[in-house]
């Protein structure tokens, strides 16, 4: 790297207008770091190298340094500056999300296997930069410790949600959660986009779903209570939308798994198409939440169908290799009371409403399959009755879930997680008492969410490679507004990053918490909300 790039430590002595970072505060922690004895200048002349494997990295962190030199820095294949360096032979060390950073006196490196771990190379140097880089106003030379890290995952899959179908927050607000997560080195958005009280992607072979299902005319304001804001709520994403924030998540190596809830959560698609439903009787979009009394009529062959059809414009759209489709707190009443659904359930031997929902499941696994797609869903989608209100006659499951299945674990026994393991499923643990942002600080304190372990403390050895990893679930029932949101999300979701990237032995939670003060200036001075009273 050029001379006048880089400045030894006796230098600040005549450099009165450089930013002193002294000891860097990373969240989540690294594997490994260890600190050298001196530092190094960086000034807005600093040049980026980089082959054209990792052009979409090094264009990301000239655009970050822009912010804060001022100028956008140079990117070249070869030659002196921050080296942005592939190397195969880490694969086996750091895997593809691995990375290893040196700040040294003959400057500045960051090597892996893969882009993806360049990218998050890239983030932990983001960090040892302060707080107030990219929001100076003037340029300024920067100061940052030599030091050596070297870093990777404990889990692959490490996911935030969003749950835009009760309340609808729109592009800005999903691009400011996606930097943030780039940020923390999440890799997985959830985005939940069809519920009882809002379909908010565009279908084009249904556009119904939109013109219908994506408004409500009022909204319950409180749990259990007949208060209601008053005013209409409406909102949906174009596919052109979509394919735009896939784009923005694909270059922050984010990868979207879109949630298409079937066959319960399905009113606000009924409402749309009302031959959907098996009452008959659904015509409006819930303003209430909780559970639902109608469901998709899964034994008509053309309802089935229609949720194919579906499912084919999103494989169109999302990249990504799952698709989730709920398949939680289905109301089997309506099954239970159609003569038609009995009928069918009579013809294909199956039992019970539970046999008929992994049935249906099934089908759709198969069709995802074919499609080269994973089926994804909460883990009800095994027949387990976790919410404890079935008659005895009723738990004698006798279908059994496609063994391609990913089990989304949020509620019940820890034993269930022993049980899907055992047979032979993945599983992302999102149990909801530790994981779910809707929940209020006191239910849910920071220290919680700190100390979750996706993997429980009685499993098996053996099967810890089935625990895919966590996710962090914002339902948004009773947060109306982008504040309101970022309050219930932030600083946990800064606590689950270092969950599902740290491992055990290096997390430390006073050492989170100080590292935290800094993150908070972070979003602050990125204008986003955060609680404060922890």
């Amino acid at each position: 790297m050029k001379k006048n790039i880089i400045y030894l430590l006796a230098f600040l002595t005549v450099c009165c207008g450089t930013i002193f970072n002294s000891k860097a505060q990373i969240i989540p922690h690294p594997l490994e770091m260890k600190y050298g004895s001196g530092e190094m200048v960086l000034e807005s002349d600093l040049v980026i190298i980089g082959s054209s494997e990792v052009q979409n990295e090094a264009e990301y962190l000239a655009d970050f340094l822009e912010k804060g030199f001022g100028r956008k820095a140079a990117i070249r294949p070869i030659g002196e500056g921050l080296k942005l360096v592939l190397e195969n032979n880490l694969i086996e060390k750091l895997g593809v999300e691995g990375y290893r950073l040196r700040v040294q006196g003959d400057g500045i490196t960051i090597e892996a296997a893969t882009p993806t771990g360049i990218f998050y190379g890239v983030q932990t140097f983001r960090q040892l930069l302060p707080v107030t880089f990219e929001h100076s106003s003037e340029s300024q030379a920067i100061t940052i410790p030599y030091v050596e890290i070297t870093d990777k995952p404990r889990f692959q899959w490490r996911a935030f949600m969003l749950d835009e179908s009760r309340h609808f927050m729109g592009g800005m607000e999903v691009k400011k959660l996606l930097d943030q997560m780039a940020l923390l080195k999440m890799n997985t958005f959830h985005w939940h986009l069809t519920d009882d009280q809002g379909w908010r992607i565009e279908i084009k072979k249904y556009p119904m779903l939109t013109a219908i299902g994506a408004k409500r005319k009022d909204t319950q304001m409180e749990y259990r209570s007949e208060k209601r804001y008053g005013e209409s709520h409406e909102g949906f994403y174009t596919q052109e939308e979509i394919k735009e924030i896939i784009s923005y998540a694909k270059e922050r190596h984010i990868t979207i798994v879109p949630e298409i809830e079937m066959p319960g959560h399905a009113m606000a698609a009924i409402a749309g198409y009302p031959w959907l439903g098996a009452l008959g009787t659904t015509e409006t979009v819930p303003e209430i939440f909780g559970k639902m009394p109608d469901s998709f009529n899964i034994s008509d062959p053309k309802v089935v169908g229609f949720l194919k059809d579906v499912l084919d414009e999103v494989i169109s759209l999302f990249p990504g290799e799952a698709i989730h489709i709920g398949g939680d707190e289905v109301n089997y009443d309506p099954w239970i009371k159609s003569d038609e659904i009995q009928a069918f359930m009579a013809k294909e031997n199956l039992k019970s409403p539970v046999d008929l929902q992994i049935y249906f499941t099934n089908q759709i696994s198969n069709y995802l399959e074919n499609a080269g797609k994973r089926m994804m869903g909460w883990n009800e989608i095994m027949g387990d009755d976790i919410h404890e209100e079935r008659e005895e006659s009723q738990d004698a499951v006798e279908q059994k879930l496609a063994s391609s299945s990913i089990v989304h674990f949020w509620k019940g026994d820890l034993s269930l997680i022993q049980k899907a393991v055992e047979g032979g499923y993945q599983v992302v643990n999102s149990n909801h008492w530790d994981t779910y942002l809707d929940y209020t600080y006191e239910r849910l304190p920071l220290s919680k969410s700190y100390a979750f372990n996706p993997i429980p403390d009685d499993l098996e050895e053996k099967y810890h490679k089935n625990i895919l990893g966590t996710g962090t679930q914002m339902w948004t029932e009773w947060t109306p507004n982008v504040e309101a949101l970022e309050k219930q999300i932030f600083p946990r979701l800064i606590a689950y990053a270092e969950v599902g990237w740290t491992v055990l032995e290096n997390k430390n939670y006073e050492r989170f918490l100080k590292a935290l003060q800094e993150y908070k200036q972070r979003l602050k001075l990125k204008g986003i909300s955060f609680y404060e009273s922890l």
